[in-house]
C-alpha cells in the first residue's frame, strides 16, 4: 500500500539489519516512510515516488570493493534533503568527490562520542553538555569530503563524523542515529525532517481512511475470509477490513490445539458476541498436532504449520461457496525476518507462516491492510477502531503458537504441560501488577529431562525456561529484570502446580543476538 497523499520520506536501503529502525523512528514522529533497497531505487521509481526527503541506510559491503551498493545518481539531484548514515556518508562521500579508506586504526565498533565543530541545523539539542554519546559500527573510513561538505562533528576514530553541504542540503554522519545507543539519535532525525519541510501528517486515524479505500478497492464486490488467530493482528486486520467491506468478510479461526489455555472460547466469544463477525470456528487440533508429533526441527513446523493453514483456509473457502481473497494480519517485522522487504539485501532469519504468498491452486489474493505497521502502530490503530484496551495490550502470541515454544519433539503430553506452566506464569505476571511492563511472556518446555527430589522420591522431569521481554516494536528486545523474590515464588509455584516440571530456569537473552521466540 503506497499512500501517495502523504508526504513520503525513502529509505534506500543497503542491508543494514537495523535499517527497520530508522523508519521506526520516523513513524513516531509521523512521517510516513518507506524502505526500498538500492537496487529496486530507478530513476523512475524516485519519479513516481517523489520523496520529500531521502535516507541512505548503513550496510555491511565497503564502498572502496567493486560492485559495491550504489544509489542511483538522480538522488543528489532531486533537490530534497539527503541524510546518509554510516556506510549511507561513505557512499555519499564516495559519489560525490571524496575519499573513502580501509583500516589505519579507524574503525569503530560500540558505544563513542562526538564533538561539535561548528553549528548545524540539524544539530539542534546537541552537545549540551559538550558531547554526545553515539554508536558506531564501521571498519572504513572517511578520509576526504566531497566539495562542497564541511565537517560538523569528530570523534577519536571518525575525523568526519558529521558533515554537512548545507546550500544543498545534505548532511551525512558515520554513527547510527536510529539505535538506542544514540540517546538523542531522536532529536538528529527530528531536525532533518522538519529541515525537508515535514508537518507529520502520518496519523492512525489516516491510515485507517487510505487502508479502508485501498481494501475496497482491491477486494471490489468480492468475498474474503480472513485468518482469525485472536492475536492482536489478526483481530484488527478483520475489524478493519469488516468496516471496509462488511458482510463480504467471513472469519475463520482455526484451533490447532496449539493455543493457550482457555483461548479458543474466548476468541469465539469476543467476535461472535461482542462484534458479531462471521465467524466459523474449526477445530483442527488433531490434524495439525497428529502432523507435527516427532517434528523436531523448528522450520519444518512453521512449514508445516504454514501447509496446514492454507489446506484449512481453502476448504472453508468451499463451505461458504468461495472466496477470492485470504485476509492476514502481516506485520512489516514478520516481512522483514522473512525476508527483506522489497527484495533487498538484508538476511534471512526465520520463515513466518504468514509471509510468502499463496500456492498457485488457491487462486486467491491476498489482502494484508497491517502489513506496512509495527506492532505499536497496530495497537494505535485497534484503539483508532475501538477496541478493548485490555486486548490491544495482549502479549503477542505466534501463529504456530506453542510448537515453537517446545523445541524438539512435539507430543500432546509436552504441549499439555507447557499449556499449563504457561497459565500458572501468565496468572503471576499479572498478580503482581507486571503484565502491561511487558511485551511478550511465555513458557518454553526444554527439551531435555533432569532428575530431581520431590518429596521423599526421585523425579526425572522436564526442564522449562521462563521467559519476558520489553520492547517498542519487536525488533529489538531486552530480558525483563524480574526480582529473584518473582521469580523464586513463580518458580516454586509451576513445579508444584504442574505435573511434569521439575527445574526452572530463566532466559535473560536480548534480542539480538537472540530472537524473543525460542523457534
Amino acid at each position: 500500500m503506497t499512500h501517495t497523499s502523504h508526504e513520503r520520506l525513502l529509505i534506500i536501503d543497503f542491508g543494514s539489519q537495523v535499517t527497520q529502525l530508522i523508519a521506526r523512528r520516523l513513524r513516531e514522529l509521523q512521517v510516513y516512510c518507506e524502505i526500498h533497497p538500492f537496487n529496486a531505487v530507478t530513476p523512475e521509481f524516485l519519479d513516481e515516488f517523489k520523496p520529500r526527503a531521502v535516507i541512505l541506510s548503513g550496510g555491511p559491503a565497503s564502498v572502496i570493493d567493486t560492485g559495491s551498493p550504489r544509489p542511483p545518481a538522480e538522488v543528489f539531484t532531486l533537490g530534497v534533503p539527503v541524510l546518509g548514515i554510516c556506510y549511507g556518508q561513505q557512499v555519499m562521500m564516495q559519489m560525490l568527490g571524496g575519499r573513502v579508506e580501509r583500516g589505519h586504526g579507524t574503525a569503530e565498533f560500540g558505544r563513542a562520542y562526538v564533538k561539535p565543530e561548528g553549528s548545524l541545523p540539524l544539530l539542534a539539542g546537541w552537545f549540551d553538555g559538550g558531547r554526545e554519546q553515539v554508536w558506531m559500527s564501521h571498519g572504513d573510513h572517511v578520509s576526504e569530503i566531497a566539495p562542497g561538505f564541511e565537517v560538523y562533528g569528530t570523534s577519536p576514530n571518525a575525523p568526519y563524523a558529521i558533515t554537512a553541504d548545507v546550500a544543498r542540503r545534505f548532511f551525512a554522519v558515520q554513527f547510527h542515529p536510529e539505535v538506542h545507543h544514540t540517546p538523542n539519535g531522536r532529536a538528529l532525525l527530528k531536525n532533518f525532517v522538519t529541515l525537508a519541510g515535514f508537518t507529520g501528517d502520518w496519523t492512525m486515524g489516516a491510515y485507517r481512511e487510505h487502508a479502508i479505500e485501498a481494501i475496497r478497492a482491491q477486494v471490489g464486490d468480492k468475498r474474503v475470509i480472513c485468518a482469525l488467530s485472536g492475536g492482536v493482528d489478526s483481530s484488527v486486520a478483520a475489524i478493519l477490513i469488516h468496516e471496509a467491506i462488511g458482510e463480504q468478510l467471513t472469519c475463520v479461526f482455526v484451533d490447532h490445539g496449539l493455543m493457550r489455555k482457555g483461548e479458543a472460547d474466548e476468541v469465539v466469544g469476543m467476535f461472535r458476541d461482542a462484534y458479531n463477525l462471521p465467524l466459523i470456528h474449526c477445530q483442527e487440533a488433531d490434524r495439525f498436532i497428529g502432523a507435527l508429533e516427532g517434528v523436531s526441527d523448528p522450520e519444518v513446523k512453521r512449514k508445516t504449520i504454514g501447509r496446514l493453514f492454507i489446506e484449512v483456509f481453502e476448504e472453508q473457502a468451499k463451505v461458504i461457496g468461495g472466496a477470492d481473497f485470504l485476509a492476514q494480519g502481516t506485520l512489516y517485522p514478520d516481512v522483514i525476518e522473512s525476508v527483506s522487504f522489497s527484495g533487498g539485501p538484508s538476511v534471512t532469519i526465520k520463515s513466518h507462516h504468514n509471509v510468502g504468498g499463496l500456492p498457485e491452486r488457491m487462486n486467491m489474493g491476498l489482502v494484508e491492510p497491517l502489513r506496512e505497521l509495527f506492532k505499536d502502530e497496530v495497537r494505535a490503530l485497534g484503539r483508532e477502531l475501538g477496541l478493548p484496551s485490555h486486548f490491544i495490550g495482549r502479549h503477542p502470541f505466534p501463529g504456530p503458537g506453542l510448537a515453537i515454544r517446545c523445541p524438539g519433539e512435539i507430543t500432546r503430553e509436552k504441549l499439555e504441560i507447557l499449556r499449563e506452566a504457561d497459565a500458572v506464569y501468565i496468572d503471576q505476571i499479572r498478580k503482581h501488577g507486571l503484565y502491561d511492563e511487558i511485551w511478550q511472556a511465555f513458557v518454553a518446555l526444554l527439551p531435555v529431562r533432569t532428575v530431581g527430589v520431590m518429596g521423599d522420591g526421585r523425579s526425572y522431569d522436564y526442564a522449562c525456561a521462563l521467559r519476558a521481554v520489553t520492547s517498542v516494536d519487536g525488533m529489538t528486545a531486552d530480558y525483563y529484570p524480574f526480582t529473584h523474590e518473582f521469580l523464586g515464588e513463580t518458580a516454586t509455584r509451576i513445579i508444584n502446580e504442574v505435573k511434569g516440571i521439575n527445574r526452572v530456569t530463566y532466559d535473560i537473552t536480548s534480542k539480538p543476538p537472540g530472537t524473543i521466540e525460542w523457534e
